[in-house]
């Protein structure tokens, strides 16, 4: 790309893609009448999305209507519970639940008769009036969401960069080189209060700052797409719906930090993301919009893809630095920081996904813009990865300030079954539980740490009466012992040894002393291990036993797991009272610890023979056998 111009001429040139979803009236002649996007992600992929759309276009050929119908395959629309999602535009309609059977339907209805299929129809009801509500922007899931980072999930052909373009793709890094000065582009950053998405929270123009200033021409830039918290997806999504802004951001870093080199860290296990990486790259490159002399103004840059192995600790910045440089990837003391020593020993800036997802944004819309969305101290919106015991499972881009109670009754629906909310888990395993109290909570950084727990990358985990808090902090226990590094003694040690105390209490093996012991080797290990991930990995321990320390106690005193869930406290029992003597309870037991007599006696279960698997209570019709 030699100037602006072109980009502008390429950008109108490629609009008509894109009318019919942006509500704009498509143009005389125009062939194309409908849109028909569907998910592309890697939630809808595994529900078969592929061969949707594949029966899509067949039924489409075989109609002689190819011509007509623009099929897309997009990024992520969010609202995973109701995958694959499919839209149509101008019609604004969302189907959910689609599946390839459904192909012939869609289209002999929908794209040839006009028909709206109503039970396959994305919809709400109003819980005043009863009615059906199938306004996108209405439905609950969406309707308190302000999409940034995502704001081209979904909308847009993530393998085609003439799609993004249509949508003002590359204007903020033509606005950059071609009208701001590096500094300038990292003052518009500092003064939006853009903060690290990643976890840490640290000023993003602060950072480019400290790189910028350090001497010498060999400088770096990383995006780092690592994401290792169970249950977080977010980066991932943006990364298959909307690859381009993620290099359009790194290229903007590159200029404000003075770089030309780039990489994107990246898990293997993220296959599909990594192939649209590559081809927006690659098509990046075609255009002129990496390499050398981007817009003309004499800047370079270029952008490597590193493919981690799934390392939680690599998603520490020295970590993921050492594993760039071939090494294994371990944390290294600091200072130095990496603005001053990083990738190669020269200065380099890491931002992660989300961060960078925000900057083209910042620098066209403005610093001010995005300042006025958020908090006074956490500015703009942010992404949560929303599973576990919730209605609506997905991704949720809020403003800053939403409160826990609105993400999880109002956007996530609350939870199934009518079970009773217990517990949220923000910030994976470096964060920590939240109670019902803590539900009218402003979400920003420094409030999720005043409560105990923290932003991290962006995981919400809720959990409902059906969880043992224990067992909680036992499982991100489990996933810290075996993700740490090993290269500190008190993280390689001492998350061992919390998770034998852990181990122990499950098993009914516990003592009080040992909640003060494993209390006080928390706070050891938080003040004396090496990086982030030690220093964090007691919170999920330190926040249960402040919010359930009943449920530890029931664990020591009572032999008893309050949720029912610890195996090794659990009794099962049949209520002679309930029992119908119908043998099933028997019949579906794998060792034979069940006696009776079909249609004479009770059935009773032996304690020594019993392994506990639950097989007998889902076998019984009749509520007759008791868990406790």
């Amino acid at each position: 790309m030699n100037s602006i111009n072109e980009l502008n001429e390429l950008r109108a040139a490629s609009h008509e893609k894109v009318v019919l979803r942006v509500g704009e009236q498509k143009p005389e002649g125009a062939k194309i009448r409908l849109d028909v996007l569907t998910c592309g992600g890697t939630g809808c992929s595994a529900s078969s999305s592929e061969k949707i759309i594949e029966n899509i276009r067949a039924e489409l050929v075989k109609r002689g209507i190819e011509g007509e119908v623009n099929l897309v395959k997009t990024g992520c629309f969010g609202l995973c519970q109701k995958g694959p999602i499919m839209a149509i535009f101008p019609d604004n309609i969302y189907y959910c639940h689609v599946k390839p059977e459904d192909a012939e339907r869609i289209v002999e209805e929908h794209i040839v008769n006009g028909r709206v299929i109503e039970d396959l129809q994305l919809s709400d009801e109003d819980p005043e009036t009863k009615q059906k509500i199938t306004d996108i922007e209405k439905i609950k899931f969406y309707e308190k969401q302000q999409r940034i980072a995502l704001r081209n999930c979904g909308k847009i052909g993530p393998e085609d960069i003439t799609e993004y373009i249509a949508v003002d793709g590359y204007q903020a890094l033509a606005k950059a080189l071609t009208e701001m000065t590096p500094q300038e582009v990292i003052d518009v950053v500092k003064a939006s209060g853009l903060r690290g998405r990643g976890g840490a929270g640290f000023p993003t123009g602060v950072k480019w700052q400290f790189e910028k200033d350090q001497p010498g021409d060999e400088k770096y830039v990383i995006c780092n797409a690592d994401e290792g918290d169970p249950g977080a997806f977010m980066d991932r999504s943006i990364l298959e719906g909307d690859p381009h802004a993620i290099l359009e951001g790194m290229a903007i870093m590159a200029y404000a930090v003075g770089a030309h080199q780039g990489y994107v860290y990246i898990r293997a296990e993220y296959p599909i993301a990594v192939h649209r990486l590559k081809i927006a790259i690659r098509q990046a490159h075609e255009y002129g919009l990496l390499g050398k002399n981007i817009f003309g103004t004499g800047f370079d840059f270029d952008i490597e893809i590193r493919l981690g192995a799934g390392a939680f600790v690599c998603g520490e910045e020295t970590a993921l630095i050492a594993s760039i440089e071939g090494e294994r990837g371990m944390p290294r003391p600091k200072p130095p920081f990496p603005a001053v020593k990083g990738v190669w020993g020269k200065p380099t800036s890491i931002n992660n996904v989300e961060t960078l997802a925000n900057v083209a944004q910042i620098i066209n819309k403005g610093a001010e813009w995005y300042s006025s969305i958020g908090t006074e101290k956490s500015k703009g919106t942010k992404v949560f990865a929303l599973g576990g015991k919730i209605k609506n499972t997905g991704l949720v881009e809020i403003p800053m300030g939403t409160t826990l109670r609105e993400i999880i009754y109002e956007i996530g629906g609350g939870c199934p079954n009518d079970k009773a909310f217990k517990a949220v888990q923000t910030g994976g395993p470096s964060g920590g539980c939240l109670t019902e109290k803590e539900l009218d909570t402003p979400i920003d950084y420094d409030n999720l740490v005043a409560a105990g727990s923290m932003m991290g990358s962006g995981g919400m985990i809720v959990l409902d009466e059906d969880n043992c808090m224990v067992d909680v902090a036992k499982f991100y226990m489990e996933f810290i012992v075996d993700e740490s590094c090993g290269k500190c003694t008190p993280c390689r040690v001492g998350t061992k040894r919390l998770l034998e105390m852990l181990t122990k209490i499950t098993k009914g093996e516990g003592t009080m002393e040992m909640l003060d012991e494993m209390e006080q080797l928390c706070h050891d290990i938080k003040d004396t291990a090496l990086c982030g991930l030690g220093q964090t990995a007691p919170n999920p321990i330190l926040s249960t036993l402040s919010h359930f320390r009943d449920e530890y106690e029931a664990h020591i005193l009572e032999k008893r797991c309050p949720a029912g869930v610890c195996k090794d406290l659990l009794t099962y029992s049949i209520d002679p009272e309930k029992c119908r003597k119908c043998s099933l309870c028997s019949r579906g037991c794998p060792v034979g610890a069940i006696s009776g007599v079909a249609g004479k006696e009770a059935f009773k279960i032996d304690p020594d023979k019993c392994i506990k698997c639950g097989s007998c209570m889902n076998a019984c019709r009749f509520g007759a056998v008791v868990r406790k």
